[in-house]
């Protein structure tokens, strides 16, 4: 068993190591299926199943720390990419359309929980305020959600399994639905002229790390974590949702939006930083659950799909009323429920010409999902 806490770090930093290395180097299929973070959970959980973590304070409270001031920095750097003037200039159908992808899922995740609310933990409305955040941003804003709510890390692992089933069965489907295109756009009556104006509008060069770059995402994230929740932890406290580090997210989430407009926001790396860092947090996450309560996953994952439905059916009645091109609905699904990385991919399928509007339609998620989360936790917490 492992009682020293800075050894628990370590061998999360270099298990964290091993999976990233592994995706991005080997081309496993396995990691088609299952990605690298998703494998980081499992093991992790499975590292704390077997006891190998020791559960004292004391071995617990430095990887705690370090997920503490890595959390705010890794969605600051999520958010560097978000230039609210190119959001804009999205227009108004594009930009409508991702909204109603997002309030769908809002409006399905609670007339859904509340129907099996009886069947559920006490504090499942905290786990299924996290996978909203997922399903409207990305997997930062879901342990963003499960950090300022503290769901119980024991359940925590459903929201986590259904995210990642769910999400590749949709993507396979919004993949399949580029040969359809044309007969469901004859269905809707949709005038897909409007998307030429946004080819080639949205290009920039990308810029090399460098040296310096790094140390502005990773030194500066840091200091700029540290600041925020020093000052979130001066403001007052409201309700269960508005707490120090409710406060905290907020500022840093402000920050990123206005680092974004200036060409600090084109610092290279901040990504790539970001990613690292997401393993990190979800290592520490995953070693607080443990297996032996992952009886009533199945029921979450009915959830899931019953949310999806909802979410589908939604869809296909704004597309008729609004007179929706496919590709609109198919990447604004894709932003919302599988983020930052597969929205262009989707995109790409359709248009590779329009795969920046992927890209800034999941930025819009990066930012509100964290948000919209949380109030579809508040709701469900009263009702």
């Amino acid at each position: 068993m492992i009682t020293n806490g800075l050894l628990m770090l370590g061998v999360l930093l270099g298990l964290s190591c091993v999976l990233i290395v592994l995706e991005r180097t080997t081309g496993w299929k396995l990691f088609k299926f299952v990605p690298g973070m998703v494998l980081m959970y499992l093991s992790c959980a499975a590292l704390n199943s077997l006891g190998v973590f020791g559960d004292d304070d004391a071995t617990r409270a430095p990887v705690g720390a370090v997920k503490d001031v890595l959390l705010p920095a890794m969605i600051l750097l999520f958010l560097f990419g978000c230039d609210l003037r190119k959001i804009i200039r999205l227009g108004p159908k594009l930009l409508m359309t991702y909204f109603v992808s997002a309030a769908s899922l809002f409006v399905g995740i609670i007339v859904v929980v509340l129907i099996f609310q009886a069947a559920l933990h006490d504090e499942a409305w905290k786990v299924f305020g996290a996978l909203l955040a997922s399903w409207t941003g990305g997997s930062a804003n879901m342990v963003a959600v499960q950090d300022i709510l503290q769901a119980p890390e024991t359940i925590f692992g459903y929201a986590l399994i259904t995210d990642t089933i769910m999400y590749s069965v949709w993507l396979m489907a919004m993949f399949a639905s580029v040969a359809a295109s044309p007969r469901f756009n004859k269905w809707t009556k949709a005038d897909t002229s409007y998307l030429d104006a946004h080819v080639g509008a949205f290009d920039e060069e990308e810029k090399p790390i460098t040296i310096a770059s790094l140390a502005i995402v990773v030194f500066g994230s840091l200091f700029a974590s540290t600041l925020a929740s020093w000052v979130g932890g001066l403001l007052p406290e409201w309700g269960t949702v508005v707490n120090a580090t409710t406060w905290t997210i907020l500022l840093i989430s402000l920050l990123g939006l206005v680092i974004a407009l200036t060409p600090l926001g084109r610092t290279a790396g901040s990504s790539e930083v970001a990613t690292l860092m997401l393993f990190v947090v979800i290592g520490q996450i995953a070693s607080g659950s443990d297996f032996s309560a992952l009886t009533q996953a199945p029921l979450y994952l009915l959830i899931g799909v019953l949310v999806l439905m909802i979410h589908i059916a939604i869809m296909l009645v704004y597309a008729k009323i609004a007179k929706v091109e496919l590709f609109s609905l198919a990447v604004a699904s894709t932003a919302n429920i599988g983020g930052i990385a597969s929205a262009p991919v989707v995109a790409a399928a359709f248009n590779r010409q329009l795969v920046p509007v992927g890209v800034l339609m999941a930025l819009i998620g990066s930012f509100a999902g964290t948000f919209i989360g949380l109030a579809a936790a508040q709701i469900l917490s009263i009702l």
